[in-house]
């Protein structure tokens, strides 16, 4: 890596994250090759943004025909892109009538749902019951959101009325839900918490009591959407419908675009001078967001990912049948975690030497996200230097 690179971040960017000595410059598909010409296979491309892996052609192509017509406007005008990609979206929940707000993150889309929630309760009910382990965001309102203390340190107080659940335990949420409650938000799959998968009938008794008591009931689907469990929603795989979902980090195949779809009678909550993002529903990003449903619908990825997640299960579940340091193996199409009995990190160390990029959270639990055009080979090659390397951690 270039020590002029090293230093002019030294020098210039502030250091709230741990990066590794690696300078990327160019990435195709599940590849990515660094400032040395070494080729990196990606298995957590983009953060779970480059759902398409790297560069997907139909992105780039709509990118640059919508750079050279119209990159942005206020949200003050009308441009067709934005009005194509809400109708995408909506029409893909199978709700009737679902209306879109867009923004440019994950954490932006949580924050305009907790108002459209705190609006839509009646006076004085504000509080919204969220999980433990949970994550929705860093900006305050999802922050506070969050369900993991770790993230609090140092920064509160945080902002009034979030109540935490385990994640799972039904009889929790009902025992939190009281006359200042107004919502219900969950992620059908904990990402950051771990990959965690819900028991059998909790979404659908989150929907029994958010109707029970008349809360809005919201799924952060930020990483969870756009097809990564096989379906458009993740919470299509359990057939629960939600009142709302926020999405982001894939919704444009790697270019930054974040929204949320509500159905109307919530939606019309935010009224003109209630919420807004500047850049939020640009034509550029709505342009990318447009090619990316594109591409999952013509090249077939839904079912392409639930053949990856079931190659990825029966390598992992071999693995765990030969490796004790494998306690549990949590797939959902290419959502996957691996957790281990020891922690993650220096497996995480050792697939970088190996030039495998993969993620670790919650301490013990390897993440991965691979991107759902991953081909059969470069799977193979990927869970070979995972495996090698949990093995020899083992000896």
């Amino acid at each position: 890596m270039s020590q002029a690179t090293t230093e002019l971040f030294q020098r210039y960017v502030i250091g709230n994250y741990t990066r590794y000595p690696v300078c990327l410059v160019r990435g195709a598909g599940s590849s990515v090759w660094d400032d040395a010409g070494n080729r990196y296979l990606d298995f957590f491309p983009g953060w779970g943004c480059n759902l398409l892996g790297h560069c997907p052609p139909r992105v780039v192509a709509a990118v640059r025909e919508q750079a050279g017509q119209l990159i942005h406007v206020p949200n003050t005008w009308y441009t067709e892109p934005q009005g194509r990609l809400a109708q995408a979206l909506s029409e893909r929940t199978g709700w009737d009538g679902g209306q879109c707000f867009f923004c440019n993150s994950g954490t932006e889309a949580n924050e305009a749902v907790i108002k459209i929630a705190r609006l839509n309760g009646k006076p004085g009910r504000y509080k919204i019951i969220t999980m433990m382990n949970s994550f929705h965001g860093r900006t305050f309102g999802a922050l506070s959101a969050t369900g993991q203390p770790k993230y609090h340190q140092g920064l509160e107080p945080l902002l009034a009325g979030f109540n935490y659940a385990p994640f799972g335990d039904l009889d929790a949420v009902a025992k939190l839900i009281d006359s200042e409650t107004c919502a219900i938000l969950v992620e059908p799959i904990q990402g950051e918490g771990g990959i965690n998968l819900p028991p059998a009938g909790y979404l659908e008794g989150l929907r029994e009591l958010a109707d029970q008591h008349q809360l809005m009931l919201i799924f952060d689907e930020v990483q969870t959407g756009m097809g990564r469990t096989g379906k458009w929603y993740a919470h299509q795989n359990w057939g629960v419908q939600p009142d709302a979902v926020t999405l982001a980090k894939a919704l444009a195949g790697g270019v930054a675009c974040g929204g949320l779809v509500a159905r109307p009678t919530f939606a019309e909550k935010l009224r003109p001078g209630t919420h807004a993002a500047t850049f939020g529903g640009n034509p550029l990003a709505c342009a990318a967001a447009l090619a990316t449903i594109q591409t999952i619908d013509e090249d077939g990825l839904l079912e392409r990912a639930g053949e990856l997640g079931q190659r990825f299960r029966r390598r992992f579940e071999a693995l765990k049948a030969r490796c004790p340091l494998v306690h549990e193996v949590r797939i959902k199409g290419v959502m996957i975690g691996l957790e281990l009995t020891v922690d993650a990190a220096p497996v995480v160390r050792g697939c970088l030497e190996r030039r495998l990029l993969v993620n670790s959270t919650h301490s013990t639990v390897i993440r991965l996200l691979p991107a759902l055009t991953l081909t059969d080979a470069e799977c193979d090659e990927g869970c070979s230097i995972l495996e090698d390397v949990i093995l020899t951690l083992k000896g």
